[in-house]
C-alpha cells in the first residue's frame, strides 16, 4: 500500500504547527472524538423515542447543545491537525468505512417503515443528519489522526 500524500498542505497556521511532539496525543484525541460522537448521538435518539420532550429537564437540552458544540470544535481540530497529511492508507480506510456506513441510510429507511409512527422524527432528524454529515466529512482526517497502521500519521 502506498503512503503517498493525497491532499496537498495549505499555508494555514494550524498545518504548519503539526509536529512530532503532538503525535502521542493524536490517537487519544481521535478516540475522544469518536466516544463523544457516540454519546452525542444518544441525545437525538432519546428525543426521537420520547413523545413528550417538554418533560425533559432543562439541563438535557443544554447538555445536548454543549456536547454537540464540543464535538464540532474537536472535529475542526482533527481536520486542522490532519490537513495536508491524509495518505493512501487513510483514504483506503475511509472508503471501507463509507462502504459500511452507507448501510445506515438503508437501516434508517427500514426503521422509518417499521417503526416510523413510534418515532418523533422532528425531534431527532436534524441531530442525526448533521452528525452523519460531520462523520462523512471528517472521516479521512479522523483516520489520519487515529493512524491506520501501527502509528498515527500526524508527525
Amino acid at each position: 500500500m502506498s503512503t503517498e500524500q493525497i491532499d496537498s498542505p495549505t499555508k494555514s497556521s494550524v498545518a504548519s504547527r503539526v509536529t512530532g511532539s503532538q503525535r502521542p496525543w493524536a490517537r487519544s484525541l481521535a478516540i475522544t472524538v469518536a466516544a463523544l460522537f457516540v454519546v452525542s448521538s444518544a441525545f437525538p435518539a432519546v428525543a426521537g423515542l420520547s413523545k413528550n420532550t417538554e418533560a425533559f429537564p432543562k439541563w438535557w437540552g443544554r447538555m445536548d447543545v454543549g456536547l454537540a458544540f464540543v464535538l464540532g470544535i474537536l472535529a475542526l481540530v482533527i481536520m486542522g491537525l490532519a490537513e495536508g497529511k491524509v495518505n493512501q492508507q487513510a483514504v483506503d480506510a475511509t472508503y471501507r468505512a463509507y462502504r459500511i456506513l452507507i448501510h445506515g441510510i438503508f437501516a434508517l429507511l427500514v426503521v422509518f417503515f417499521l417503526a416510523g409512527d413510534r418515532i418523533t422524527w422532528i425531534n431527532c432528524l436534524t441531530g442525526f443528519a448533521w452528525r452523519a454529515w460531520l462523520l462523512g466529512y471528517c472521516l479521512p482526517a479522523w483516520f489520519t489522526a487515529f493512524g491506520t497502521g501501527d502509528r498515527p500519521t500526524l508527525a
